[in-house]
């Protein structure tokens, strides 16, 4: 994007107490052509399945609507007449919070009946001016939506919440009337005062789980909150395989070397290279943390060292389920994905030799040569974690 900082998006939800399914749906994609993304929450009436569905519903042509650049007027018409009507509320099926972020930076926030959006800036709540789209024409006309556009800054921050969060507590001695937006922008600039680099998947917890407490963790309704935080990009470089000539042995360890930020090395003869350039030894560890790979190696500055493809193979099988609720292990596949999921810049630099290990015919079948691995793993981190990844042939 035109901009010097990433975007962080995360999430996090809680059921209705005694569902299964969450009512609110929360989805975001990165329109990798246009460099754009756009993010969605949307509320279903009620809990439970139905209400699952209808916010899908409602999420999925938002994304769509809005990635197809229609008028934002348009969007919510369709989006309000195509969703059915509640016969005794005379309202909606489901609300909606729709943010389109475009790659020249400038923002666009379009909302129908979900509590207005908090936007901080560092730990400073910014009063958002309003304006305000009557439906004309439709089941809907005369209802109206929330517009408002803005650029951000580094260190802004995005708060969207289902009315879970700000009605928690609802009827309790503390909270009579809920928790309220109010009180929800005290605890998160209370939060960012106490850690000004909060992570958004930190932050929505944060709230989450104290909507949750305000419910005595009964919650009375489906509970949401995405975080989407503008911040200064963290970087990563994994290196694997051997320069094609080994006149390039050291360009390559003076890449990792000097190289500002975190790095592991996938592939042992890649390891002895570094190692050997760099002058610095190279200590095996015995203990098997994982039962289907090679447990990890130790060079001084380096912050993973792996074997090769194996476990970059693992990797990619981790990354096409892994979510917010999937729990990392300790060996050396799940350290590269928690490291890749710590990270926003993620730069690989492949060697080009030809490993004479992977011509045995003994290996599996579907064992892939390491570029068509590191592609493929690069692909799940931008189109499902919104990371920039760049690649080295050498």
């Amino acid at each position: 994007m035109a901009k010097d900082f990433f975007i962080e998006i995360n999430s996090q939800q809680r059921n209705h107490d005694g569902q299964r399914i969450c009512g609110d749906v929360f989805l975001y994609k990165y329109v990798q052509e246009e460099d754009r993304v756009i993010a969605v929450l949307s509320d279903g009436m009620g809990h439970g399945v139905k209400a699952n569905m209808l916010a899908t519903l409602a999420t999925t042509m938002a994304l769509n609507f809005t990635r197809e650049h229609k008028d934002v007027n348009r969007i919510a018409e369709i989006i309000m007449n195509t969703l059915p009507v509640c016969s005794q509320r005379k309202i909606s099926y489901a609300t909606f919070t729709i943010i389109d972020i475009e790659s020249n930076g400038r923002i666009s926030i379009l909302e129908y009946d979900n509590p207005p959006v908090i936007i901080l800036r560092g730990s400073n709540y910014i009063d958002i001016d309003w304006s305000t789209i009557k439906l004309e024409k439709g089941k809907h006309a005369g209802k109206s939506l929330r517009k408002y556009t803005f650029i951000p800054k580094k260190e802004d921050r995005i708060i969207i919440c289902s009315d879970g969060v700000t009605q928690s507590g609802m009827g309790s001695d503390t909270y009579p009337f809920g928790w309220e937006r109010e009180n929800v922008i005290k605890y998160a600039t209370g939060l960012i005062k106490g850690d000004h680099s909060i992570s958004a998947d930190a932050l929505a917890n944060k709230i989450v789980t104290m909507a949750n407490k305000n419910d005595n963790y009964r919650p009375q309704d489906d509970i949401s909150c995405a975080v989407i935080y503008f911040r200064e990009p963290r970087k990563l470089l994994l290196c694997t395989g051997p320069p094609y000539e080994k006149e390039k042995d050291r360009e390559l360890a003076k890449k990792v070397e000097e190289f500002k930020g975190k790095v592991i090395v996938c592939g042992g003869t890649t390891a002895d290279i570094i190692a050997r350039e760099l002058n610095r030894p190279i200590t095996d560890n015995l203990v098997f943390e994982d039962p289907e790979l090679p447990p990890e190696s130790f060079i001084q500055g380096i912050d993973l060292v792996t074997e090769g493809i194996l476990t970059l193979q693992k990797v990619n099988e981790i990354l096409k389920t892994y979510n917010n609720s999937v729990r990392l292990g300790k060996g050396p596949a799940d350290k590269i994905v928690k490291l890749f999921m710590e990270s926003d810049e993620i730069h690989f630099i492949i060697g080009t030799r030809i490993n004479i290990a992977h011509q045995d015919p003994n290996l599996p079948v579907d064992l892939e040569i390491r570029r068509t691995v590191v592609k493929r793993i690069a692909r799940l981190l931008e189109e499902k974690w919104l990371k920039k990844t760049t690649f080295e042939y050498i």
